[in-house]
């Protein structure tokens, strides 16, 4: 009895260890049975499956980097300026949602970023150089391939995998043969110097726009004092001739208020002239004047010696 408890303590044990399994945090699990997927996932935790007959795979929900090595620029009928050239590796960035991973997995496998990111990072990566020169591919747009290769395969996972985005794609220089390396490379350092003379080009003209632009500044600054010097000058001789102008208005109104008075006294004593001269008063100075006279002679004819 004690055997027969011991095997099936045992045999419990060997059940309990196939059986029990743990999902890591970030991880969503995945079963199958007869090689069948089940709709069950299950988290992160530890949890129980029928041994032997049901297994389970972990599937990364987290963000996770896939590295596509030894990439062909083109396809062995095509080659970019009589050459091979490889990318050593091409790092594909991108998140799976857990409420996807049923889905994807039923539709591409547990192994999923086979079918949606390498296969297409080399299909994407074919038809890029057969269209582009090895010039265009090693230095010209290579800075656009990631970008590019990002886009085609967020466009495809869109349709194909939702759920499934990818956030970055960083591309590596392809592998190139070293006498057109050097070539390029003496092409860069010739490109370089060019720049460089360029922009000491643009320093030299910069710095002669400057100084053309302090000249004008300078100058339009001397011309607007001296525009305002003349302003000056031309509001100083207006006010000078608004002055005299007054000036004269006043010598003229004191000259025709003087001669008005004048003429209103002149006025005046011949209207009291004209009030003296009457009859009585002329005959009255006759008689005063005749009165000082100690001779008067009366008659028609008046004697010789007076006239003498």
């Amino acid at each position: 009895s004690l055997i027969v408890l011991a095997v099936s303590v045992g045999a419990f044990a060997v059940l309990i260890n196939f059986s029990l399994h743990k999902v890591d945090e970030g991880h969503v699990a995945v079963y199958y049975r007869g090689g069948a997927l089940l709709q069950t996932t299950s988290g992160p935790g530890y949890h129980v499956m029928f041994p032997f007959i049901t297994s389970y795979r972990s599937v990364q929900t987290t963000l996770q980097t896939d590295k596509v090595k030894n990439v062909p620029c083109g396809h062995q009928k095509h080659f970019i300026g009589g050459v091979m050239i490889f990318f050593d590796q091409i790092e594909v960035v991108n998140i799976l949602s857990p409420a996807a991973v049923y889905e994807i997995v039923r539709n591409y496998t547990a192994d999923y970023d086979r079918a949606l990111i390498f296969n297409k990072v080399h299909h994407e990566l074919n038809q890029f150089c057969s269209v582009h020169s090895l010039q265009e591919v090693y230095i010209a747009k290579f800075d656009r391939i990631d970008e590019n290769l990002k886009r085609a395969l967020q466009v495809d996972l869109t349709e194909m995998a939702p759920g499934l985005f990818v956030q970055a794609v960083r591309v590596t220089k392809p592998k190139i043969p070293e006498s057109i390396r050097k070539n390029y490379e003496l092409m860069e350092a010739e490109k370089t110097k060019l720049l460089i003379v360029n922009e000491k080009q643009k320093v030299i003209e910069k710095e002669a726009e400057t100084e053309r632009k302090k000249a004008i500044i300078e100058a339009e600054k001397v011309a607007m004092v001296a525009q305002i010097q003349y302003n000056q000058q031309i509001l100083e001789k207006e006010t000078q001739r608004k002055m005299s102008e007054i000036e004269d208005q006043s010598h003229l109104a004191k000259m025709r208020a003087r001669t008005d008075a004048e003429c209103y006294q002149s006025k005046k004593e011949a209207e009291a002239n004209t009030m003296k001269l009457s009859p009585e008063y002329l005959e009255m100075k006759r008689i005063e004047a005749l009165a000082q006279n100690s001779k008067i002679y009366y008659g028609p004819n008046i004697p010789q010696m007076v006239l003498d």
